[in-house]
């Protein structure tokens, strides 16, 4: 089993890698007042996307002035039973213990495996997504889920997140 600390590395909340454009800051400052005044309630998972995704999502933190714990998918996601279910319980309690804000980068990748059940590995697949989504919403703290390219989720998925889109025109 995995230490936490080798799954959900911390990031200092010092601000985006990137420098980002105005555009992009004004909807971060939108998204933090939503976060704000939903802070007590259960709220829907944030999924970013765009050439911008990561550096808004530490943007995002460090202007609810809260750690943010990047989730190496990789360490977390094990072909052994039910190691994926201990992983992940072990990072959402290591957020919610620290008031940090978790971010799952390279989610494309998780919902790329959300398939047609062909055989038990797809079956295995959906499973650990759907673990993950409902993790997601249960956690009283702030999940959000980052993606590099354009990523168009089928509705079932769409109820289940706040989607914005970085740089907010959609051109990347």
């Amino acid at each position: 089993m995995k230490p936490a600390s080798s799954i959900a590395r911390p990031i200092a909340a010092l601000g985006p890698s990137v420098r980002l454009p105005a555009q992009d800051l004004a909807q971060i400052r939108f998204i933090v007042a939503a976060t704000n005044m939903h802070a007590n309630a259960r709220r829907k998972a944030l999924l970013l996307s765009g050439r911008d995704a990561a550096p808004a999502a530490e943007a995002i933190a460090k202007e609810l002035r809260r750690n943010l714990y990047r989730v190496d998918l990789a360490a977390v996601v094990s072909k052994f039973i039910g190691e994926t279910e201990k992983n992940l319980r072990r990072i959402f309690a290591a957020a919610a213990a620290n008031g940090a804000v978790l971010l799952f980068d390279e989610a494309d990748a998780l919902f790329g495996k959300r398939t047609d059940v062909k055989d038990s590995h797809d079956r295995f697949a959906n499973a650990q997504l759907a673990l993950l989504l409902q993790r997601a919403e249960r956690h009283r703290g702030l999940v959000m889920l980052a993606s590099k390219p354009r990523l168009t989720l089928p509705m079932i998925l769409q109820r289940r997140f706040a989607v914005y889109k970085f740089p907010p025109n959609g051109s990347i």
